[in-house]
């Protein structure tokens, strides 16, 4: 009896944390603090406690962003079959749990990046602000919700610039812009791909009213071919190696020829290529401009 009770605590246990995990959506905050610790090495940043407040503290910044989000979002996440699922509106969790877990994720992870300096924790709130009281409440109303979107989310490279040198410096400012471009044809994609469980909510969250349409792939082609040159930037401003110019170049034109091939064929499965490859293709240029500097 005592071992099939602690079996069933052990289990209750371990789907509590992964209700956790699904709040702070757990892989997207993962992939978010590595691109803020590729720029972090990337501006000179070193192995000891200044890259733990920034794991650590971006890490939950993006978590309590994310549990925020499902907060506000917990009646029309019971909409969508990708999302109905989470521990919200499946009633695993109360809101008031939800917004005190996201809560104290959000002050400890400001708090660590306050440790860092000034600008890294106003950066860290700023973005948690804007994507829980701005992005988020504009997802239903209107597509440039993407375009509000993409500047939380081309903070965190930011954040790591500006953890190593404490000012808003110009390469702050291009690891921003590289980031913040990479979002729109990253995310169209998976609009693309999610297109008709996102209308059950009453999102549109493809570029055009058209929605999937010709002028939309066209736009994830646009943006993607965008990334040739801005993926470049570091080398022209002398940052680093004629090495970012030839890979990150090589590195940008695989990563139109994907969403090319999509716009010719405007399919569910090559939007879901262009996803993947925007997976691969970010950290891939980010860890370039790193090891060039090596």
């Amino acid at each position: 009896m005592l071992a099939e009770e602690s079996t069933i605590e052990k289990s209750a246990s371990i789907s509590r944390i992964k209700d956790i995990a699904t709040l702070m959506k757990l892989r997207l905050s993962v992939l978010v603090v590595i691109s803020a610790i590729a720029c972090y090495f990337f501006a000179g940043g070193s192995f000891g406690i200044d890259l733990i407040y920034l794991t650590a503290g971006g890490f939950l910044i993006t978590g309590a962003s994310n549990g925020f989000n499902q907060v506000i979002e917990k009646d029309i996440d019971k909409l969508m079959d990708r999302t109905m699922n989470r521990p919200l509106p499946q009633g695993r969790m109360g809101v008031t749990e939800a917004i005190i877990l996201s809560s104290a994720f959000g002050i400890l992870g400001a708090l660590l990046l306050f440790q860092l300096n000034w600008f890294s924790g106003v950066l860290g709130v700023l973005a948690m602000v804007l994507y829980a009281a701005l992005y988020t409440p504009l997802k239903p109303i209107t597509p440039w919700a993407v375009f509000v979107g993409a500047f939380p989310g081309a903070i965190p490279p930011m954040i790591g610039i500006v953890a190593v040198d404490g000012k808003f410096s110009l390469m702050a400012g291009i690891m921003f812009l590289i980031q913040f471009i990479w979002q729109f044809p990253h995310f169209w994609a998976i609009a693309w791909i999610k297109d008709d469980d996102y209308a059950k909510a009453g999102f549109s969250l493809l570029p055009l009213k058209s929605r999937k349409s010709h002028g939309s792939a066209m736009l994830v082609m646009i943006y993607s071919a965008l990334m040739v040159p801005v993926g470049i930037l570091p080398w022209f401003f002398g940052w680093t190696s004629d090495w970012t110019l030839i890979l990150g170049t090589v590195f940008g034109l695989w990563f139109f020829m994907v969403a090319y091939r999509f716009y010719l064929r405007q399919e569910d499965k090559y939007a879901r290529k262009v996803m993947f490859a925007s997976f691969l293709y970010l950290p891939m240029l980010q860890f370039l401009y790193v090891f060039d500097k090596l």
